[in-house]
């Protein structure tokens, strides 16, 4: 299904799709790289689905905190699509987790936006993260307009799956996270574990909570010739005139005939890449001969606690004596990263939590199977043994085991590739669209029938 035929969303026998939407991506800009500082999976989310509610007759306002001086006030990013940057606090040099302090700035801000339209300018709020929920639900009830929001990622959650030496969310954001789905007409989960989640760890309203899945765009991310994404990665590659970040990885001219394993992300402990990079050292020490055919490939940037020690995952590869066959690249496009998947035997995504796992979906979408963590959204985003592995727990051993099994079995990787193709068609930007209106009307009908019940 193309952008140009997405369907009108199902009435279901609810009120029309809102007219305006104000979506609120306070601590990362839409903007932004995937792959760099706070941009990741939400990111690309927040994009394809403003792209798509636009495409279906709902413009969308993004509001985000401004991070560069030489930001434009208002940028249009799709016809139906404006990004609002809004100043609060300093351009630069400020991390999430001090943006609780700017929070009253960016609703003033926000407030002020939303002032200079006509009253009842936008039908609803779709807050994503808890710092955009928190300005969410005192905007909620300044404009009297219901507040939709989707965690993405849960504090309570991830302090339950904590990395080696990963520091703990604070209080702060669990009480914020608290207050947001208490305030919230709806919530919106990932999938049905993330939904469970909020009920049982957050006591959501079992009524009030959608299960949206993400999607992929099934149109870039598509299977591939591999022999030629590793040609157009290596002219990329010779253009650049450089082999890796900080100088270290293999010639370029080594791509065409290695067996690559890929990490896509950003560079933390949540992510947990130092867990592909120790299994192929385990990998080369149970089998000496894998040490001409293996290539590591980390595509990403450092981010969250991955910044307080940014060289930390060269100097491990280097540590474990296999520098030689690890290689970092920076964040890429989307066109690039496409090539990535298409090049890779095996994506790996070992990470400690996922609320969904994007990287693996668009993987799949592009014929590579992954070995990925069974946790959260992986769960769902990975069809066991169908379109890939997934791993109990994070032992390096039980990693190396089952990629070094994988890349012997050319049969099962094949099978897993066609099975990661068929999983992946079932993961639509449209669909999610779809999922998202029939949500808005819910949120906006309730709201309505609340403001009925509390007249009477």
């Amino acid at each position: 299904m193309t952008l140009g035929t997405f369907p009108l969303a199902h009435a279901n026998g609810l009120s029309a799709h809102p007219r305006r939407v104000a979506l609120l991506s306070i601590h990362t800009s839409p903007l932004d790289q995937p792959g760099t500082g706070d941009a990741g999976g939400m990111n690309v989310y927040v994009v394809e689905t403003a792209k798509r509610l636009a495409l279906a007759g709902t413009e969308v306002e993004i509001f985000t905190r401004a991070t560069s001086s030489e930001h434009a006030g208002v940028v249009d990013l799709a016809p139906g699509v404006k990004v609002r940057h809004l100043t609060a606090g300093p351009f630069e040099g400020l991390r999430k987790e001090d943006l609780p302090g700017q929070l009253c700035a960016v609703t003033a801000g926000l407030l002020r936006v939303e002032a200079s339209h006509p009253e009842g300018w936008f039908d609803l709020i779709h807050s994503h993260y808890w710092l955009s929920g928190q300005v969410g639900w005192l905007a909620s009830e300044r404009w009297n307009v219901p507040l939709v929001h989707t965690m993405h990622t849960m504090a309570k959650v991830k302090n339950l799956e904590l990395a080696d030496g990963d520091t703990p969310e604070p209080q702060l954001r669990v009480i914020g996270e608290e207050q947001v789905v208490a305030a919230s007409t709806r919530l919106i989960a990932n999938t049905g574990i993330e939904a469970q989640q909020l009920i049982d760890l957050y006591g959501a309203n079992p009524a009030h909570v959608d299960t949206v899945h993400p999607g992929v765009d099934l149109e870039m991310f598509t299977p591939g010739d591999k022999q030629e994404a590793r040609a157009r990665l290596m002219q990329r590659t010779a253009e650049r005139n450089l082999t890796s970040l900080a100088g270290f990885g293999t010639r370029a001219n080594e791509l065409a005939d290695k067996r690559i394993l890929l990490f896509v992300g950003r560079i933390q402990p949540l992510k947990a890449p130092d867990i592909l990079v120790r299994a192929a050292a385990r990998m080369v020490a149970d089998d000496p001969s894998l040490r001409d055919e293996l290539l590591v490939v980390i595509c990403g940037g450092p981010s969250g606690n991955g910044l307080e020690h940014p060289t930390s995952l060269i100097e491990l590869a280097h540590d474990l004596g296999i520098a030689d066959i690890v290689r970092f690249e920076p964040p890429n496009d989307r066109a690039t990263l496409v090539d990535w998947f298409r090049a890779a035997d095996i994506t790996v995504v070992p990470s400690y939590s996922e609320s969904f796992g994007l990287v693996a979906v668009e993987s799949q979408a592009c014929g590579t199977p992954v070995v990925a963590s069974a946790v959260g959204g992986l769960r769902t985003a990975v069809d066991h043994d169908v379109s890939g592995v997934l791993i109990d727990g994070h032992s390096v051993s039980a990693y190396a085991h089952t990629l070094a099994s994988l890349l012997r079995n050319p049969e099962r990787l094949a099978n897993l590739a066609g099975g990661a193709r068929m999983h992946a068609a079932t993961f639509g930007w449209e669909s999610t669209t779809v999922g998202l209106l029939d949500s808005y009307r819910a949120a906006v009908t309730n709201f309505r029938k609340s403001e009925m019940a509390a007249r009477a």
